[in-house]
């Protein structure tokens, strides 16, 4: 993987047409978590998607279209808590996009929400945060996992594969890849991808395994996985290959914290950074 590779994700036809670059909807918020949903929406259109529409909550909503003009926005009037009515209502929306994140700044009273809209959305989804603690690895169809390790050893718990974490935690990481790819096959060939999130990420299929070693220590702020998220459904929307977006959105989300921000700020930079200098990645490939 390389900058130019994901140059090419991001390239267009001269005479394309609004929409044709892809749509993302992004269902989550809360009152604690608006800025994640900012940051997932605004990492999805500077990698190249068209439009992204929030849905959230009414009041998160409006915090969102006042952070940002580029984001549109589906307010869901009268609902501090995600309802499973209001779950149904997202599936039917989502119809009209091409890729949907959900599970971005969610907390557990959502949980319902989101288990029913994760089994009954056939969309190309993106599924981060706490709902995945929640959750098996046979609850899952056409979506993107990015949990981080935690996460993961819950995941693994919650599948009954316990007797796997002690294995995990003493080999290397192309074992560890191996391991999960070997013992996840009926979650992998129900056409899903895991990213597990670390020093060194892991982007697993059912036949492929990526190890995506770009980051560095000031990652671990707030926010850079919402940014990940966004960055994946960006390329998804319009790639609509799972494998490829994941392996590229990991690339570059560290690849702009290596090679801009940490020369620029140091380790003191924040999630909201890597959305901003998003568009020097071209500048940089052009000074080499």
């Amino acid at each position: 993987m390389n900058v130019n590779y994901v140059k090419k994700l991001m390239e267009r036809k001269k005479n394309a047409k609004k929409g044709e670059n892809g749509a993302v909807l992004i269902i989550g918020g809360s009152e604690e978590f608006v800025g994640s949903l900012t940051l997932a929406g605004l990492s999805a259109m500077r990698c190249g998607c068209d439009t992204v529409t929030i849905a959230a909550p009414e009041k998160v909503a409006w915090a969102v279209n006042r952070y940002s003009p580029d984001l549109l926005s589906h307010k869901i009037r009268g609902a501090n808590i995600f309802t499973v009515k209001n779950a149904k209502e997202m599936v039917k929306l989502s119809d009209r996009y091409d890729a949907v994140v959900i599970g971005t700044g969610v907390t557990k009273k959502a949980d319902k929400f989101c288990h029913y809209f994760i089994r009954k959305c056939p969309k190309l989804k993106i599924i981060d945060g706490e709902v995945l603690k929640t959750l098996s690895f046979k609850d899952f169809n056409n979506a993107i996992l990015t949990p981080n390790e935690v996460e993961l050893e819950i995941m693994l718990v919650n599948s009954n594969k316990e007797f796997l974490l002690p294995k995990l935690k003493e080999c290397n990481i192309k074992e560890k890849a191996e391991i999960l790819q070997g013992n996840l096959r009926y979650f992998l060939q129900n056409d899903n991808v895991l990213v597990v999130k670390g020093a060194t990420d892991l982007i697993i299929s059912k036949n492929k395994i990526a190890y995506n070693r770009t980051g560095n220590q000031g990652m671990t702020k707030n926010g850079t996985g919402d940014v990940l998220s966004g960055i994946i459904s960006g390329f998804l929307a319009k790639s609509q290959d799972m494998f490829k977006s994941s392996v590229a959105g990991c690339y570059i989300n560290g690849f702009v914290a290596d090679q801009i921000l940490k020369a620029k700020k140091g380790y003191v930079f924040i999630a909201s950074d890597i959305v901003e200098d998003f568009q020097k990645i071209q500048k940089i490939e052009k000074k080499k």
